[in-house]
């Protein structure tokens, strides 16, 4: 495949990836929505392909530095980290913090970016299934665990919802 095609292609499935799960924290009226989950992806899917050598980037298995690799994804796990924690907000009303899920998931649409973007395809398809059936499941799987077992969270008021 071209060049031109591969980088599109990685460019536009990382894309993708983000707008579906920055579609359910946005449905969830969450400040991180598509267009932050979309970007965070995007970029991660860049900053991986810029390791690799434009010439290589149309195979399956491209010679991807593992030490390059490496700290691009220290950098991007780190610097994102400080995205993350700008929508974590603690609720003194409710005595909760918010925002943990969404912040979570900027951190893993950043991560399936890169997977894209290096090329590993199938992980970082994977990863949008896995994530998206826990954002869209996960609200129920705690309501039935707080309805077997008592936890706490049966408790919280509305403002703490998602």
């Amino acid at each position: 495949m071209d060049a031109w095609v591969e980088i599109s292609f990685r460019l536009g499935l990382a894309a993708l990836a983000g707008i579906v799960l920055g579609a359910n924290r946005w449905l969830h009226h969450k400040s991180a929505g598509v267009k932050t989950h979309a970007l965070v992806s995007i970029g991660a899917a860049v900053a991986m392909l810029i390791v690799l050598p434009l010439h290589l980037v149309n195979h399956q298995t491209s010679n991807l530095s593992t030490d390059a690799a490496s700290r691009v994804l220290q950098g991007l796990v780190t610097g994102i980290g400080f995205l993350g924690a700008g929508v974590i907000i603690h609720n003194a009303k409710g005595n909760r913090i918010q925002g943990l899920t969404t912040a979570a998931s900027i951190w893993i649409t950043t991560l399936i970016g890169a997977a894209i973007g290096s090329g590993q395809l199938a992980l970082g398809t994977i990863a949008v299934v896995a994530t998206g059936l826990v954002l869209l499941a996960g609200n129920s799987i705690e309501r039935l665990v707080d309805r077997k077992f008592g936890h706490p969270s049966g408790h919280a008021k509305q403002e703490d919802l998602p």
